[in-house]
């Protein structure tokens, strides 16, 4: 075996120090730049430049140099359908003997005020996908010979490489910052929904929230107007992501703002403004479902309306009567007229607010487990305190979808006209 010569072991060296380079903690900046100080080095020639391609267009951008000037540099705009180029990706490398007078080459008087004669170029491919090109000078004529192109390949190699996993790390990068943004988006989210029920004589209040995802449209608020008045308001915004999460955050301040301002007169004007603001808000594709109550314990009454919602349940005697008087989504419409309604209750009468999520929860057979067997639960236990027929409601739904993942979240709340404390005032 013929001993190798000291240049041999040096260029040897050198390639195994770029494999090192670009599996080390670099940017990629830094990497290419590295890596064209060490092409030249490995060569032995002027100089070196890295090009990539656009995400979008067929430019090549200049990304890394070594050994040329600011003037070269800034030439002029090099394009993948040039012919040099375009003969490169083609056949995996040209060589230009003379920059200068060669018809192919796009700027030879760039390259006559930079001493530059003989040119290099080699594709930069990644699992056959075109990055870019690695530019190799010299001042000589034909100064490439078949080692330089085995060396000049085995650094684009490497840039390829170095580019690919800069590009996967940033997207993942990217990722993890977004799923982080919409964890945190998720936690303020849940925060906006109230962490207990009212307190409010004659009331039994209990409600649920449970999220599908990170973040989600459903919401359900409660406002004490006075010592005798509550209003519930569930909410459904129809949307994606971070977007819905934010009209989600701005539609609970506004139902917040014109509840206090309505007062109890005026259901139908609070919709009205709530209708409004939502036009000017959703853009297309996006819309909300409202249900809005206010219960009056000492009218014993509940004034409602329902604009495009799940009709709030009112149980009483075992009778199921749907509130579904209202009218249109908010948000389509600014013109939409709606309609409002006063329903009479009595002690132990309940009422069942809910996201369509409770509903359309589906099994491992696709079997939803629908409004009947939703009513099913709430009869069965009518009589109950809020906070148990809420529990069982979603336990009978728990045990018809077993571990099948949801894809929207449910909310419900469940008011009790409460039998005890209405005992209590009469005395």
């Amino acid at each position: 075996m013929a001993k190798k010569s000291k240049r041999q072991l040096e260029r040897e060296e050198q390639i195994y120090q770029l494999s090192t380079l670009v599996a080390g903690s670099f940017s990629l900046k830094e990497v290419l730049e590295r890596l064209a100080e060490a092409a030249v080095k490995i060569t032995d020639v002027k100089a070196c430049s890295i090009r990539l391609l656009g995400d979008n267009s067929g430019d090549l951008k200049m990304y890394s140099t070594y050994g040329l000037s600011e003037l070269y540099r800034l030439k002029g705009a090099v394009s993948k359908e040039d012919a040099v180029i375009k003969a490169a990706f083609e056949d995996g490398y040209i060589v230009v003997d003379d920059m200068r007078v060669d018809g192919r080459v796009k700027y030879p008087e760039a390259a006559i005020r930079e001493g530059l004669v003989s040119q290099l170029t080699v594709a930069m491919r990644y699992r056959n996908t075109d990055i870019g090109v690695l530019r190799l000078y010299s001042p000589k004529p034909k100064q490439f010979y078949e080692e330089d192109i085995k060396l000049a390949q085995a650094v684009a190699s490497q840039c390829a490489t170095a580019i690919t996993n800069a590009r996967l790390y940033r997207k993942a990068l990217h990722g993890a910052r977004m799923a982080e943004q919409m964890r945190l988006a998720g936690v303020i989210q849940r925060r906006m929904i109230p962490a207990e029920a009212p307190e409010i004589k004659g009331l039994d209040v209990a409600a649920k929230y449970i999220p599908c995802f990170d973040v989600g449209g459903d919401l359900y608020d409660f406002i004490k107007l006075s010592d005798n008045l509550l209003v519930v308001a569930i909410a459904d915004v129809i949307g994606k992501g971070i977007p819905a999460a934010i009209m989600t955050s701005m539609f609970r301040g506004a139902v917040r703002a014109y509840a206090d301002a309505g007062g109890a007169g005026n259901i139908k004007e609070t919709i009205n403004r709530l209708n409004k603001l939502a036009c000017q808000e959703c853009t297309v594709g996006e819309f909300v479902t409202l249900f809005y109550a206010i219960i009056d314990i000492e009218k014993m009454q509940v004034s409602y309306c329902n604009c495009g919602h799940e009709p709030t349940v009112l149980v009483s005697d075992g009778e199921i009567i749907d509130l579904d008087k209202g009218g249109l989504v908010l948000g389509v419409d600014e013109n939409a007229e709606y309609e409002t309604d006063v329903v009479n209750i009595k002690p132990c009468d309940t009422l069942v607010f809910y996201t369509d999520g409770l509903t359309d929860a589906v099994n491992f057979e696709g079997d939803t487990w629908g409004r009947d067997n939703m009513l099913s639960a709430v009869t069965k236990y009518s009589c109950a305190p809020s906070e148990v027929m809420l529990r069982d409601i979603l336990g009978y739904r728990r045990r018809f979808v077993g571990l099948s993942r949801q894809v929207d979240d449910t909310s419900i709340v469940v008011v009790r006209v409460d039998n005890s404390e209405m005992v209590n005032t009469e005395s």
